[in-house]
């Protein structure tokens, strides 16, 4: 039997999203087959009789209608009278459905779509609108259906608020105007580099409870230091940026305080993995957005070598020819913002790491010492940690430590 797209009112050239079900697959009445999605809405579509699936005719980015064919079914189980009746009863509901229903579209791994779970298609909406992936959930109705109840489980066994979810979810509110309504705009894509980074940004924001300690860093005898180098054969000034101090100050830190170059495995397991390496991330700003490479094994290098490695690795990074793997494995990340300007911000935890600096533009101040004024140059610090493994105390002696390595016993200045 051929299956085909039911009435969905009005809506004509809608994408398919996903596909939920593979040739050679046995279906049951309320499985879903595939969902769609226009401008404004999405909807599962799914099967009205039980059957064997045969073929598969429609994939995902293919635009459908009312008629096109989504499979051919084998070994039907349902009388004609019966299927007829049933489509007449599910096209009206899917018309309901796709007037109501508005959910934001989602990227679709076809592997994992291939060995879904079984779940209605109000348990997927519910899943959806958590953030869930239902493939992850058990259910507990027949033949392993999952239902509203078995996500629920899932998200409370996962340590996760669902009150506090439930409200983020409300506030995905629908615009009551478009943009246009008020005056002329402009639609652009949303550069790749953004679009990869929000999932991982989403994650920590929501995931990791962020703590951020502020402070400041005496950095006058550091840059005193930085600004008198000279090449002892030419004479030349020896050019250095102060993110490369920075950058081996924050490796001796790290060595005081392991807690700081973790990650934390599942929060259940009471486990977290300790790092005996010491690879920096880097925010680099690009015409495309963000990127974080590593800088490898900084604690083992002269500062001189790290400021080359940073230029080059920053190069790499403008011009997307940066390799996926050294966007990975790193210890902690610093973030700058002193090239721009501004002082203390709150930066966001690049997981799996448990801490990230965020450095401001250092300026002169006026700092009362040994009963008088004397002019210092300031670095303004600010410290995320995940307050899961690292207290508040803790990360006020990991900032007077990183302070005192920036001051003025800074013994890295060995390494230039």
């Amino acid at each position: 039997m051929e299956i085909k797209v039911p009435d969905i009112g009005d809506f004509k050239d809608v994408e398919v999203i996903e596909v939920l079900v593979a040739t050679g697959q046995k279906i049951k009445k309320n499985d879903p087959l595939i969902t769609i999605e226009s401008d404004k809405s999405s909807v599962e579509i799914p099967s009205i009789f039980d059957g064997k699936i045969k073929s598969v005719k429609t994939k995902i980015g293919d635009k459908v209608s009312e008629g096109d064919l989504i499979l051919i079914l084998e070994n039907v189980t349902r009388e004609k009278e019966e299927i007829e009746e049933n489509l007449k009863i599910e096209n009206e509901t899917k018309k309901d459905d796709l007037i109501d229903l508005t959910v934001d579209k989602k990227s679709i791994d076809q592997n994992k779509l291939k060995n879904s779970s079984s779940a209605s298609p109000k348990a997927r909406k519910f899943a959806r609108e958590l953030g869930v992936d239902i493939n992850q959930v058990t259910g507990s109705e027949k033949n392993g259906r999952v239902v509203e109840d078995d996500i629920k489980k899932f998200v409370s066994s996962k340590s996760k608020n669902i009150d506090k979810l439930n409200e983020s979810k409300n506030i995905k509110l629908k615009n009551e105007f478009e943009h246009s309504d008020f005056g002329e705009i402009e639609i652009k894509e949303i550069p790749r580099v953004k679009k990869l980074a929000s999932t991982y940004l989403v994650n920590s924001w929501t995931n990791i409870p962020h703590v951020t300690n502020h402070d400041e860093a005496d950095i006058t005898e550091m840059e005193s230091f930085r600004n008198s180098l000279t090449d002892l054969y030419t004479g030349e000034k020896i050019k250095i940026t102060p993110l490369a101090f920075i950058i081996k100050a924050l490796a001796v830190s790290l060595k005081k305080f392991p807690n700081f170059n973790s990650s934390i495995d599942e929060i259940e397991t009471g486990k977290m993995t300790l790092k005996r390496y010491y690879h920096i991330g880097v925010a680099v700003d690009t015409p495309n957005g963000l990127m974080v490479p590593k800088l490898r094994n900084v604690n083992s290098k002269k500062i001189s070598i790290i400021g080359n490695e940073l230029k080059e690795i920053s190069e790499l990074c403008r011009n997307l020819k940066i390799s996926k793997k050294e966007l990975f494995g790193g210890s902690m990340t610093i973030t700058s913002l002193g090239g721009i300007g501004g002082s203390f911000f709150t930066p966001i935890i690049n997981y799996p790491e448990v801490a990230i600096l965020g450095i401001g533009r250092s300026q002169k101040k006026q700092i009362y010492i040994d009963g008088k004024f004397e002019t210092r140059v300031i670095l303004p610090l600010s410290l995320s940690y995940d307050h899961r493994i690292i207290d508040g105390a803790e990360a006020a002696r990991f900032n007077n430590e990183l302070k005192e390595n920036l001051g003025k016993n800074f013994a890295y200045k060995l390494a230039v």
